[in-house]
């Protein structure tokens, strides 16, 4: 008799926790394990994702709750943030995770961050181009980057909310007027170019991916994204028919992946990948480590063009040195003049958006 009361004992406590009578005990219980957790959690950068309950944030969320450079990983988003904070959060990886849901969340969300990943917005649909995300991704992130500059000033930002020509202007602009703008620190991410790259040109030469570095330079859509096949290594050649062949494979990679889906979607996990990687990075470059080397769309000299993506080496600081583009053949220089042309008049919409 007396284990049976034992046994009805320890169900009941287990009942009571797994759905308590009132919001009022579930709140108390809920902040009492977010504490406790806190004080155990694994030493590291704390990273806040903006869209992560979105088709990219959720597995870039997951991968880098895998991370062992991230202490503590604050999900944000308008909706189902709390489901996917739940989810993420039962993964036994050191990583303390709290959600944030909705506008009068942001600030918390952002509280003392040392990365933010910003890959909120609609995505892509069959026929629509990047300039069609426009008016509706640049609010977006116009309001997204206020809460930057507001909360957490010395974040390195890791923008991917298409389109990145011109999101990344207006992430510019919006921190030129809080009077908070870095350009070392706002960095466009155009790594899932230089993946997309290192996979295609290593099919081609029979090569695994990893042994392949294929240089992405320019922006990051269309035309704009112009892999330097001159400067692959380990050094190859190419005929004709091969670089015009990967040239237009990569740079027409992502209406690849929305033509393949067929309206299921847009390239989320290979981009939540590429994320991931670039952010990898930004958080060894803020560790300290030595050479580390990735592209990404910046402030830049390198052109006349105010941004431009070429390879940057990441640091304490973010982007703290921006590499020049080195010697091109003569298609390349010819991308790059129509590459430059279009690239021009993104950056001037961005521009455009916040000025108006």
């Amino acid at each position: 008799m007396e284990s049976i009361r034992e046994a009805s004992q320890r169900i009941a406590k287990i009942s009571a926790h797994l759905q308590p009578p009132n919001s009022q005990t579930e709140e108390s219980c809920v902040l009492k394990r977010a504490d406790c957790r806190a004080k155990r959690g694994a030493p590291g950068f704390k990273v806040a994702i903006l869209g992560a309950a979105g088709g990219i944030g959720q597995p870039l969320a997951m991968l880098m709750k895998m991370n062992p450079l991230v202490s503590v990983l604050h999900l944000y988003d308008v909706v189902n943030t709390p489901g996917v904070t739940a989810d993420i959060g039962h993964m036994d990886t050191g990583a303390v995770v709290r959600g944030f849901l909705g506008q009068p969340q942001l600030e918390n969300a952002l509280t003392g961050m040392d990365l933010v990943i910003i890959p909120a917005g609609v995505p892509r649909k069959p026929g629509m181009t990047r300039d069609d995300l426009f008016n509706i991704n640049a609010g977006i992130v116009r309001t997204l980057c206020e809460g930057i500059a507001k909360c957490c000033r010395n974040a390195i930002v890791n923008l991917i909310s298409n389109p990145v020509n011109s999101t990344v202007p207006i992430a510019a602009e919006v921190f030129k007027k809080a009077g908070t703008y870095d350009p070392k620190r706002l960095l466009g991410v155009t790594m899932l170019d230089v993946v997309r790259a290192n996979t295609f040109v290593a099919e081609v030469l029979g090569l695994h991916p990893k042994e392949v570095d294929v240089p992405v330079v320019g922006g990051h859509a269309g035309v704009t994204i112009l892999p330097l096949l001159s400067q692959v290594k380990p050094p190859s050649s190419f005929t004709p028919e091969e670089t015009e062949y990967l040239t237009k494979r990569i740079q027409d990679g992502g209406t690849e992946v929305v033509q393949a889906k067929a309206g299921a979607g847009s390239a989320t996990l290979s981009m939540a990948y590429a994320a991931v990687k670039f952010a990898d990075a930004c958080l060894r470059g803020l560790r300290g480590d030595a050479g580390v080397v990735e592209c990404a769309f910046v402030a830049s000299e390198v052109t006349e063009l105010p941004f431009f993506a070429t390879k940057v080496r990441l640091g304490r600081r973010g982007a703290e040195e921006v590499y020049q583009l080195g010697p091109l053949n003569e298609y390349e220089r010819v991308g790059l003049e129509r590459a430059k042309k279009e690239l021009a008049e993104s950056i001037q919409k961005g521009v455009s958006f916040i000025r108006k």
